[in-house]
């Protein structure tokens, strides 16, 4: 990259034009301050006035009222050559003398609110109405001019943007400004990917020819998932609960994994309506280690616990209902990672306070697990989009497929265990038992070896809680994916299961169901799989 050699840019005229007008007072009379002449547009023009600040309206400038409603006033040629000039150049000091342009050294410009329009639930027209043009137009032209023009597009800006000009006699640094051009191109795509992804759903155009994803930085993070790379966490702008509109009242900061894990537990949780009952998921590594549903969320999360004490250790609790003293009581009697729940009364974070690494978060509900919405995966050269896994299994959409169909809490515990296979990583299979899951086997090869692996882990569990037999004897379990052949079927009953839901679909289910009929198992399919790597 070619040095800039243009270096101390002097700021005589400002040309401000915002919707959010957050902070802009201060800053505006900042800028009267140090000698600084306001152009502005619109309300922006009255507020500033009403304040007491003289303002030059654009539309004196360029000769031409605002028209067609607002959506023509700054395309002109006054307003972009005096971003776009180059005041090093005698050719271009010539033209702007001949035309009467005066230079723009300092453009304030944030986007009509599109985005939050969308988040509203606005009809079409609405959103439409809410695409920038001027704004986008005139910060690119701000921005490429970088060399002669600072450009700001974020509120949080404003202070530095005067500081800078303090500490260079009213003028600013090269290095300023390229770091304010990049926010600025980084805005506009952010705004032209909201537009082109919502304009893509408008049309029903599930693969659009270009894809693009933007977001915004809502921290550092100390590293990835391993020490040696580097992180940040960034937000979409979608208002769907989850940790990444969480309230964090206690805990140190956020890392990525717990970030990721956090995620994980809430959007499973999120599968237990809390007006059917309290439920609790513990999450490590990104799957679930214990699953429960209780008459209270004390006794959802000790059932959660008693699935896997080890694993739970270190772990990432999510709640479905607003945490209370007794559970936050029992959630400390071993080291946790995060919690995060819908809320949490007084009593549970004067119980927490005492608990300083860990980390509270409390939203204001829980995610849809039903809503639509797209998740996206790098690969070399690339990344797959898909919608997410909005699935929902209800007692109607099963069909029993064996001669014993199952009992009223068969059914129950298989609907539930459903839920949470949709939640672990393939090969997943998860044994439950009166409203909890008793093992779960998560990310194996084989599915006969992720059956085995759940069942071992029930084995040890009931060993380590004194208990005479495996807790998987008469369980339920749930395959994310059909059973190729029934020997991960035959495991399961080995191991003490009386029911199986999975999606059918193979080659060999005639054969399935007949072993399981052998079995004397009762067995559902759902016609729908929950694939999740």
């Amino acid at each position: 990259m070619t040095e800039n050699t243009a270096g101390l840019a002097p700021i005589a005229r400002a040309l401000i034009s915002v919707s959010d007008k957050t902070g802009l007072l201060d800053f505006a009379k900042g800028l009267a301050e140090r000698g600084v002449e306001l152009l502005s547009t619109g309300g922006t023009s009255a507020m500033l006035r009403e304040a007491g600040l003289s303002v030059r309206d654009v539309a004196d400038v360029t000769g031409f009222p605002e028209m067609m409603d607002g959506r023509v006033k700054t395309l002109h040629p006054k307003v972009h050559g005096g971003l776009l000039a180059l005041r090093d150049n005698a050719g271009h000091l010539v033209a702007m003398e001949q035309h009467g342009i005066e230079p723009i050294d300092l453009l304030v410009v944030n986007l009509y609110p599109f985005e939050a329009t969308v988040a509203k639930g606005a009809d079409y027209d609405t959103c439409v109405e809410n695409i920038d043009i001027g704004g986008p137009a005139m910060i690119r032209a701000a921005a490429k001019n970088h060399a002669h023009v600072v450009v700001v597009v974020d509120p949080e800006d404003y202070a530095k943007v005067l500081g800078d000009m303090d500490q260079h006699g009213n003028k600013t640094c090269p290095k300023f400004r390229r770091k304010l051009a990049q926010r600025a191109y980084a805005r506009t795509a952010a705004y032209d990917a909201a537009v082109s992804n919502w304009l893509a759903g408008a049309i029903g155009d599930a693969a659009p020819r270009r894809r693009a994803f933007a977001g915004t930085l809502a921290q550092t993070l100390r590293y990835g998932e391993n020490p040696h790379q580097s992180a940040a966490f960034y937000t979409d702008g979608s208002v769907r609960p989850g940790v990444s509109t969480a309230v964090q009242h206690q805990g140190k900061e956020l890392s990525y994994n717990n970030i990721n894990d956090t995620d994980a537990a809430f959007e499973l949780v999120a599968e237990f309506d809390p007006d059917e009952g309290p439920a609790c998921a513990i999450i490590k590594h990104a799957n679930p280690c214990g699953v429960a549903r209780g008459a209270t969320l004390l006794e959802a999360y000790k059932a959660a616990y008693d699935c896997d004490r080890t694993s739970a250790f270190g772990g990432i609790v999510a709640l479905n209902r607003v945490l209370d003293a007794a559970t936050a009581e029992e959630i400390c009697q071993i080291f946790t990672e995060v919690v995060i729940a819908p809320g949490a009364d007084d009593a549970a974070k004067t119980v927490f306070a005492a608990k300083k690494n860990l980390r509270l978060l409390t939203t204001d509900g829980l995610p849809d697990p039903t809503s639509p919405g797209l998740a996206y995966r790098q690969v070399a050269g690339g990344f797959l989009v898909q919608d997410r896994d909005n699935g929902v299994i209800t007692e109607n959409d099963l069909k029993v497929v064996t001669k014993r169909a199952p009992s009223e809490a068969e059914l129950a515990d298989l609907l539930f265990a459903w839920k949470v296979a949709k939640h672990v990583k393939s090969n997943a299979i998860v044994y439950v038992k009166g409203g909890a899951t008793m093992g779960i086997g998560a990310g194996q090869m084989s599915r006969v070896d992720s059956t085995r692996i759940a069942a071992r882990k029930s084995a040890d569990m009931a060993e380590a809680l004194g208990l005479a037999e495996p807790t998987v004897k008469g369980s339920v379990v749930a395959s994310d994916a059909f059973f190729p052949f029934p020997d991960g079927l035959l495991t399961a009953a080995e191991a003490g299961a009386t029911a199986v839901i999975q999606p059918g679909g193979s080659m060999r289910d005639d054969e399935v169901i007949a072993a399981a009929d052998d079995a004397g198992l009762a067995m559902v399919f759902t016609g729908q799989r929950h694939f999740r790597h």
